[in-house]
C-alpha cells in the first residue's frame, strides 16, 4: 500500500463499491463504464500525490469483482459506503471528496447519459460528501 498510510486497502474497497453500484443502479453495467473507471483512475486519481498504483488497483479489482458476481444490490452497496464514509470522516478532505465526484458522475455520464436511477443516487453522494 502507498504513499499515504491513512488510506488503508478498506478505502478504496468501498470506494471500488461505490463506483460499482453507481454504474449498476440502472441495473446493468455497460463496458463504457468499466473504460471510464480505468480512465479515470489512471488520469486523474494517480495525478493525486496520495495513492500510488497498487493502493488504487484496490478500486478497479473490487468494481470487477462485483461486476463479476453481479448479485449486489447497488443501494446496499451505496448504504456501506456511507457508513464507512461516517466511520472515517477524516480521510474525505475536499480533493477526496471531489476525485470520488468527478468520477461518479463520469461513470454515470458514459453510457447514454445518466438515467433516473444514477441521477438519484448521484445526488444523494453529493449531499453525504458535502456534509461536515
Amino acid at each position: 500500500m502507498g504513499k499515504n498510510k491513512n488510506f488503508t486497502s478498506l478505502f478504496f474497497k468501498n470506494v471500488g463499491s461505490l463506483f460499482y453500484a453507481i454504474a449498476a443502479a440502472d441495473k446493468k453495467v455497460e463496458s463504457n463504464e468499466i473504460l471510464v473507471l480505468k480512465n479515470s483512475i489512471t488520469t486523474q486519481w494517480l495525478s493525486v500525490s496520495l495513492f500510488d498504483t497498487d493502493a488504487l488497483q484496490e478500486i478497479t479489482n473490487t468494481f470487477n469483482r462485483l461486476h463479476k458476481e453481479n448479485n449486489q444490490d447497488p443501494e446496499v452497496l451505496y448504504q456501506d459506503f456511507i457508513r464507512y464514509k461516517n466511520k472515517e470522516k477524516h480521510l474525505f478532505t475536499s480533493t477526496v471528496t471531489n476525485l470520488i465526484l468527478q468520477t461518479a458522475n463520469a461513470i454515470a455520464s458514459s453510457f447514454s447519459g445518466r438515467n433516473k436511477s444514477e441521477l438519484i443516487m448521484l445526488a444523494k453522494l453529493e449531499i453525504e460528501l458535502k456534509k461536515a
